[in-house]
């Protein structure tokens, strides 16, 4: 029976474990986080900044903070993998991003739920919009948009440990019931209410 559960160590360490799991997860970065993986069963094919690797039984991967990477199965075989993501301290991260760029990216990560308009960012970074979508994308991994969808979507999870679902759309900043259900689903794999069924925190 395949099933995934989330288990919180603390404020900057959460474990999640994929038994016998078939799902592929799209292109997407985990900002300010060091993930490691470790491959239980079967194998999974690890795609970070376009190159893929497959990884089987026994072996680990990593993936550093504001990478972009996706996760594909392998064919129809099925995985089970444990993954760990840490979040670093802001000193711990390498950054060579331009500074207006690292406060626009800390002002869509403080404040996901926000209404902030391509143009508006564009403004505060003081650079055109189409300049300021591709140095971001190529600074971060995704587009603005693309960032502030998974920071919603971030958001949402970590209401979602003490709220029911029905309360945490509005103030993830989605428009609605099936805009966050749609956006959570594409991100993390499971709708709100199957994540908040896995989410198991540590006292």
């Amino acid at each position: 029976m395949s099933e995934i559960s989330y288990s919180k160590k603390n404020d900057r360490i959460e474990c999640v474990r994929y038994k016998d799991w078939r799902k592929s997860y799209p292109p997407h970065t985990h900002t300010g986080h060091m993930t490691v993986g470790y491959i239980e069963e079967g194998c999974v094919c690890i795609v970070l900044n376009g190159e893929a690797k497959i990884y089987g039984a026994g072996e680990q991967f990593q993936i550093p903070p504001n990478t972009l990477h996706e996760i594909k199965t392998v064919g129809d075989e099925c995985y089970s993998m444990v993954v760990l993501c840490t979040a670093l301290e802001p000193d711990e991260i390498v950054a060579e991003d331009c500074a207006r760029l690292d406060e626009l990216q800390k002002s869509i990560l403080e404040n996901p739920e926000n209404i902030y308009l391509i143009e508006q960012m564009a403004h505060d970074a003081c650079i055109s919009p189409f300049h300021m979508i591709r140095e971001f994308k190529k600074a971060f991994g995704l587009t603005p948009h693309q960032f502030q969808m998974q920071c919603k979507v971030r958001k949402a999870q970590k209401l979602l440990e003490e709220r029911p679902a029905a309360e945490v759309t509005f103030d993830a900043g989605f428009y609605d019931q099936s805009h966050m259900d749609r956006c959570f689903k594409k991100v993390v794999g499971l709708s709100p209410k199957e994540y908040k069924r896995a989410v198991k925190t540590d006292t």
